[in-house]
């Protein structure tokens, strides 16, 4: 292991005081470290080191957070934009938007219908979200997702049967 080196003391005079505050001007001189006093301060500043060495594939904290920062806000927003075009493009010409606009063109209140069809939108994605969360915790996602076409599938076949008879 590295010896650590003691600083000499300086006297005070040989400061140059042009540069120095008034605060620090007058600085004590350092007294001998004992030897085990030494040996214990060189241990604690191998630890880190020493503790990389035993899980190298495992960041520290704080590179961790500093190398998932970026790729989880771009994560967060590709979710986002996924989930906000998904949505809206299903939404377009539906029931829903046609009650919409016709619960308008009735009360002649736009903004109430819109606030209380948005909190309905609202209400029924968190039903969603909270049955997907509960949902995902207990099946597989490769499992859920093909349950989850197995439903559209089947929801379209019923469509398209009753469009036919």
């Amino acid at each position: 292991m590295k010896k650590l080196q003691r600083l000499p003391s300086m006297p005070a005079n040989t400061l140059n005081t042009s540069s120095v505050t008034d605060a620090t001007e007058t600085l004590p001189t350092l007294s001998p470290v004992p030897s085990d006093a030494e040996a214990c301060l060189e241990r604690a500043l191998t630890l880190p080191t020493a503790l990389e060495q035993l899980s190298p594939s495992t960041p520290s904290p704080q590179t961790a957070l500093k190398t998932r920062t970026p790729k989880a806000r771009q994560g967060a927003w590709s979710v986002f934009a996924s989930t906000f075009v998904t949505i809206f493009l299903a939404e377009l010409g539906d029931k829903t938007q046609v009650a919409t606009l016709l619960m308008t063109a009735e009360s002649q209140s736009p903004w109430i219908v819109f606030a209380g069809a948005g909190s309905a939108l609202v209400a029924t994605s968190l039903l969603g979200v909270l049955l997907g969360r509960w949902l995902a915790s207990r099946i597989s996602p490769k499992t859920l997702e093909k349950s989850a076409g197995v439903v559209l599938l089947f929801v379209s076949a019923m469509l398209v049967w009753d469009i036919l008879h």
